[in-house]
């Protein structure tokens, strides 16, 4: 690092905003001329082979991520000991910005940041990688709300940014079981007591971020992180309707949705989520359906129910008419068939069905003799019954050309 030129391509023009783990400045990209953000690891942390570990795997991560709703990852590399990841850079307000106004923020514009978000972390998890620490400081927001919280006329865009804790989960944990990473406000209970974090971690996250833009806190507050615990483990958040009488009740049983402590019992995807959201401003039920195989006992067979098209409503048996009796005489029998008597070829074709069943008897009775072990003549037996056969057929034969 020379001066505030990093790798010999990076100019930093000003810090952008840091926390407990790195710094984000503003820079110029020199060789593709392009204004770039860069996050450097704090000094303390650069002898720390853990966090050093935990940085770089943010930007092998996150540069796999290629969506229009999640910061995109251009570079990473080290320079005089400080560890470096160039990122897009977005010029726009975080969700925190949009917080400190401390007015509720439209419910449109709330589900709009939301569903945005969703499908940023949607695409995410699908490559495996989970967020981890989804919070109003890592959305970034392009135009949105006015000052006022108001709905904004022009265009809107979020984006996810710092992956810093994400993990892809087919890798091995660098973390500790029972270790807890991230904002404790936005902990899912599961992550709080140390255990594994999955989509449904992230929808619980997301779901907090919801709540507060819609009604400007948090859904479980506290003095201190126990006392935050405690009552996130002893009482039930009060509705966003409770703080904003705009929010309709529907988009609140929504956010209530992707609140509850049991992972299952949430949206399972943020897709899900999304679309839990939009239902629940249009003033629909948003309740996620039910599992597929919900209700249907082990080992039963689950009878699917017919769509509209497939309705079939029961009508009465149509009476058979009697056909009439042919009018005129009766066709003549084929020349050379008297009556009451089967034609030559119908005759013919008995017998070639009667050789077949032979032929069929014949194997039949040598795999027979082949897989009993009994002291008996083979050739004998399978000559003897031949011949029968045989002299059977013959007989059907004739009597068949004689007539």
């Amino acid at each position: 690092m020379q001066g505030n030129v990093i790798s010999d391509r990076y100019e930093l023009q000003g810090r952008l905003g840091s926390g407990g783990m790195s710094s984000v400045y503003k820079a110029t990209d020199r060789v593709l001329e392009r204004t770039v953000a860069m996050k450097m690891l704090a000094e303390h942390l650069s002898d720390d082979e853990k966090f050093v570990a935990r940085f770089r795997r943010e930007a092998l991560a996150v540069a796999k991520l290629i969506h229009p709703n999640i910061v995109q990852v251009f570079d990473t590399g080290e320079d005089a000991g400080r560890h470096y990841i160039v990122m897009e850079y977005v010029q726009g307000r975080s969700g925190a910005q949009l917080l400190q106004s401390g007015s509720h923020i439209d419910p449109e514009v709330a589900v709009d940041i939301g569903a945005q978000a969703c499908a940023g972390l949607e695409y995410a998890h699908r490559q495996g990688i989970i967020h981890r620490d989804v919070k109003p400081g890592n959305l970034m927001v392009i135009g949105g709300p006015a000052d006022d919280g108001a709905s904004h006329d022009g265009e809107m865009a979020v984006k996810l940014t710092d992956f810093g804790i994400a993990r892809a989960t087919e890798q091995s944990r660098l973390t500790q079981v029972g270790s807890v990473v991230g904002t404790a406000a936005y902990l899912a209970p599961e992550q709080a007591h140390g255990e594994e974090a999955g989509p449904a971690s992230d929808v619980y996250a997301l779901g907090v971020v919801i709540y507060q833009l819609l009604t400007g806190r948090l859904p479980h507050e506290g003095s201190s992180l126990a006392e935050l615990a405690i009552r996130r483990e002893n009482e039930s958040p009060l509705p966003p309707t409770a703080y904003n009488d705009a929010v309709p009740e529907t988009l609140s049983t929504a956010v209530l949705q992707a609140l509850q402590s049991d992972p299952t019992a949430r949206y399972q995807s943020a897709r899900a989520l999304a679309d839990g959201l939009r239902t629940g401003l249009a003033g629909q039920d948003p309740s996620p359906p039910a599992p597929a195989d919900a209700g249907v006992p082990t080992g039963a067979t689950r009878t699917l129910p017919r769509t509209d098209a497939e309705q079939v409503t029961p009508v009465a048996p149509v009476p058979q008419r009697r056909r009439p009796p042919p009018r005129g005489p009766a066709r003549p029998p084929p020349p050379g068939t008297a009556p009451g008597r089967t034609s030559s070829g119908a005759r013919w074709v008995a017998a070639l069905i009667l050789l077949v069943l032979v032929i069929a008897v014949i194997v039949g009775l040598v795999s027979l003799i082949n897989d009993t072990a009994q002291s008996v003549d083979i050739n004998d037996v399978v000559q003897q019954e031949i011949d029968e056969q045989i002299s059977r057929l013959q007989d059907v034969v004739e009597q068949n050309t004689a007539q």
